[in-house]
């Protein structure tokens, strides 16, 4: 007890940021700027093209703009920060602003692999089981598996947060990183941190282990089905409608691994901060190009839309 006393609980951090760089900090804030908007220009406009196009209201896009949502949640939590601190001589961070970056973060991160993993399903039902697929995916199913991703995500990140709330925090305060994120707070605390270790591991094992297996799966019966279709037009066609998630699974999917799959022990902050970049900043803003770029059906909505603006 007294040696509780005698600790100073911190109320505040200083996120490192990047400033161990400080001749790459104009350079990083035109990269960081230009990339936050594109990517909220980018996603605002598939959701805007969704909702405004009869023809993409199906399953498949109705999952696209809940992904662009998902992105716009991601780098609003992060970015706007990471430019405070790369403008600012010294980035502080409160404890409640930590906790609140934290939360929206985790939230957004594991919706992003659940989202992928329901997409994933949505192709394999349209390719694998075509004469199935509107009473599969139903308007009531579709809405059942996106509040069903949305709650999850949000159940994980309450755990999350609410776990490094109990946690005592009595210095240094200085983040390794450009935003609050579980393994360098972990290794600020002076309280015991097993109990968000194994949530953090479980957390990682579900999100990031079974949803890639999963997802595995559905396109490994995807690609056979393909492989055993006799016309090359319909083989054409069939890769067509997923060759965009798949790539956009391929980007995600590599960053996260890079950032999280290895020990605690290992944590190494200047490797974090660059994969950290690569899923919260570029997947996002790479997402709205990919679909747009390589869709069909969402290039003639855009093209109705200007056509529209210009009479």
């Amino acid at each position: 007890m007294m040696l509780r006393l005698n600790q100073t609980e911190v109320t505040e951090f200083v996120l490192e940021g990047f400033s161990e760089h400080p001749d790459l900090r104009l350079f990083l804030i035109g990269c960081f700027l230009t990339l936050y908007i594109m990517a909220l220009m980018g996603n605002i406009l598939i959701i805007a093209l969704v909702t405004s196009s009869t023809g993409l209201h199906n399953p498949m896009y109705f999952f696209l703009c809940n992904l662009a949502t998902t992105d716009i949640l991601c780098t609003s939590s992060v970015i706007p920060k990471a430019l405070v601190g790369l403008v600012s001589e010294e980035n502080t961070i409160s404890f409640k602003e930590c906790m609140s970056q934290l939360f929206f973060l985790a939230w957004s991160a594991s919706s992003e692999l659940l989202l992928l993993t329901v997409m994933a399903y949505d192709r394999y039902v349209a390719i694998c089981c075509p004469l199935h697929y509107s009473s599969r995916m139903s308007p009531q199913m579709c809405g059942a598996l996106a509040m069903g991703v949305w709650s999850i995500s949000a159940v994980n990140a309450s755990v999350h947060t609410g776990l490094m709330t109990r946690l005592s925090f009595c210095g240094p305060k200085v983040i390794t990183h450009f935003f609050c994120e579980i393994p360098p707070l972990l290794l600020l605390s002076c309280s015991p941190t097993y109990v968000n270790t194994i949530m953090t591991l479980l957390g990682d094992s579900f999100f990031g282990g079974v949803n890639f297996v999963l997802t595995l799966l559905s396109y490994g019966c995807i690609i056979a089905s393909i492989l055993r279709m006799r016309s090359a037009e319909g083989k054409r066609k069939a890769f067509s409608t997923c060759s965009s998630h798949l790539i956009v699974v391929s980007v995600y999917y590599s960053s996260v691994f890079c950032a999280y799959v290895s020990p605690a022990s290992s944590y190494s902050p200047e490797r974090s901060k660059v994969t950290s970049v690569l899923y919260s900043i570029v997947s996002p803003t790479l997402n709205p190009l990919i679909y747009t770029l390589r869709n069909k059906d969402v290039k003639l909505a855009l093209g109705r839309i200007l056509a529209s603006f210009s009479h």
